[in-house]
């Protein structure tokens, strides 16, 4: 069946079952936005940036398991796209980005929004492509959503010149491609994994390091079941908040610069490291030096490239971590593990010692507690989101994540502003949860026009902004290691939130009390529109424990005092 470059696209997004596309038309991508047009397989969501077009993609994909799709034009509307590229991609997050381009005759000729959109896009994707031809472009689509989900998931771009989607093809989307030189090793060596188990029964002190694969993989029952088996304590990165349940007996939180007392201690103590799904992060290890110099490494990871990148194992196994844990669990079934009660024991004297807390406040609300209000509040129902900074931290220490997917958040690029787009992808691939972006005063501002998005697509998302007219992350670092030289964090002016909120369709609050707070919260729900709730918080609140650059992760600043 012949058909235009443009009715291929559509075609294939039916095919690949997409329900959900964000975006923003512009001349180069005309084609296809005619095409999206007339048909009505799945809807199209008009975002007031390409940046947060992309954004909502990703944590569309991040909160549901699917691809995600944005569509974008050439030239500023693909370079606005390529902060989410950069994001998803640091994060592993499986998207297609489409993007228009000038017709092939006039690539290279600095043509009126020509931009080398596979040039800039080449060091932030997994993959790309720049179709030339219109008979490639069945093949590229298949492969692209192949390659986005498959092996370490990431997002693809295809770059896509006008005249090729005006041209007519051949389109058969039910022909699988061959990819000779793209083979992911999906199951761990049998030999790898008993010697590692091995190895892991006799070690005295071990520790289980759950990283973002244990969500991407969608293995979370099978890691929980492991870990009930061998009785191993457990630690999470930033991104894996959620694979374990917050009350879990065998969790000691989050580790990392900001990550809990104890788990920076286990980790330093640990003899042996069960790595599954994580890579050894800068954030996750300070020193690298002295970082669990004690212990023997096991690493688990779909990608061979992560593997003694950073930190050298002493048993690498390369796999998809769904089908390497069913490994892992079907031959401990049958291995007598040591006594670990000691450890456990250790562990929870460095949680008595230093609990992950924050002191109240009076005067001002502190920040911690309307994050561990709407926990408590809202718990399980409700799906989060965060921009970038101290919030983020916060968020991730006192939330009571239960079950993964729960959590979204920038972990490898930090980008600020992609909260409330965020929230929005969330809320579309999860209209029966309450969406939650909590925020601060700077990063709000950098995608806030799309409160009329979520107003337009009845997606009633509750931005709640911790409030302390600064910059928070960078005032800490600046009041900690710059002598206090406050260099452009202070953020006196500012909008009334409020009165933002009510303009673009939506409602708005602000808060000094606690009492204040659980009001706000409960009208916002009920509101079904999206929300802003101001929260006026403890200015100079920190984000603590933290582990300062060049630091091990024993040598933690804390609450009251430096250990």
């Amino acid at each position: 069946m012949q058909i235009s470059g443009s009715k291929m696209v559509i075609e294939a997004l039916r095919e690949e079952n997409v329900d959900v596309v964000f975006g923003y038309p512009g001349g180069a991508i005309m084609n296809v936005y005619d095409e999206i047009y007339k048909q009505n397989h799945f809807q199209h969501i008009l975002t007031k940036h390409e940046q947060a077009a992309v954004h909502a993609a990703d944590s569309y994909a991040r909160s549901s398991g699917k691809v995600g799709v944005a569509i974008v034009t050439s030239g500023p509307g693909f370079t606005n796209a390529v902060t989410g590229l950069a994001t998803a991609y640091t994060d592993s997050i499986p998207m297609v980005v489409i993007s228009g381009q000038v017709p092939t005759a006039v690539i290279g000729t600095d043509a009126f929004q020509e931009i080398d959109a596979v040039g800039i896009s080449r060091s932030c994707t997994k993959h790309n492509f720049l179709v030339n031809d219109v008979k490639d472009l069945n093949r590229v689509l298949k492969i692209a959503f192949y390659l986005a989900r498959s092996g370490r998931p990431g997002p693809v771009h295809i770059d896509l010149p006008k005249d090729v989607t005006a041209n007519l093809g051949d389109f058969d989307y039910s022909k699988e491609w061959e990819l000779p030189t793209y083979k992911p090793t999906i199951k761990g060596n049998p030999r790898q994994i008993k010697n590692a188990l091995d190895h892991i029964s006799r070690a005295q002190r071990p520790l289980f390091y759950i990283g973002g694969g244990a969500v991407l993989s969608n293995c979370y029952e099978d890691v929980r079941e492991l870990v009930k088996l061998t009785k191993i304590p457990v630690v999470e990165t930033l991104m894996a908040r959620g694979v374990m349940r917050n009350d879990d007996e065998y969790l000691f939180g989050m580790l990392g610069m900001h990550g809990e007392y104890a788990a920076n201690m286990a980790i330093s103590e640990t003899d042996m490291i069960i790595c599954l799904g994580a890579r050894f992060d800068d954030r996750v290890t300070g020193r690298l030096d002295v970082f669990a110099k004690k212990a023997h490494v096991v690493h688990v990871d779909i990608d061979p490239a992560s593997i003694a990148k950073i930190i050298k194992p002493n048993y690498p196994i390369v796999g998809d971590l769904a089908i390497v844990t069913k490994q892992l669990l079907e031959n401990a079934k049958d291995i007598e593990f040591n006594d670990y009660s000691a450890w456990h024991k250790t562990l929870k004297e460095y949680r008595k010692q230093e609990p992950l807390r924050f002191i109240e406040d009076s005067d001002r609300l502190k920040p911690q507690w309307a994050i561990q209000r709407t926990g408590e509040l809202l718990g399980d129902k409700a799906l989060i989101s965060t921009d970038v900074g101290q919030h983020q931290m916060w968020t991730a220490q006192f939330y009571p994540f239960n079950y993964p997917r729960q959590f979204m958040t920038s972990g490898g690029l930090g980008t600020m502003g992609v909260g409330l787009p965020y929230a929005m992808g969330v809320k579309r691939a999860n209209p029966d949860k309450i969406s939650i972006n909590f925020t601060g005063d700077g990063s709000i501002m950098m995608n806030i026009q799309e409160i009329i998005t979520c107003t337009q697509y009845n997606l009633p998302v509750i931005n709640i902004i911790l409030n302390n007219n600064y910059l928070g992350m960078v005032r800490q670092w600046q009041t900690r290691f710059y002598e206090d030289r406050l260099a452009e964090t202070v953020l006196d002016t500012q909008a009334n939130f409020q009165m933002l909120a009510e303009s673009m369709g939506g409602v708005g609050f602000k808060v000094h009390t606690k009492e204040e707070f659980d009001k706000a919260l409960d009208e916002a729900v009920k509101s079904n529109k999206p929300a802003i709730i101001e929260v006026i918080v403890d200015r100079r609140e920190e984000v603590l424990p933290m582990v300062p650059n060049g630091h091990s992760l024993n040598e933690m600043l804390l609450l009251e005092g430096d250990k």
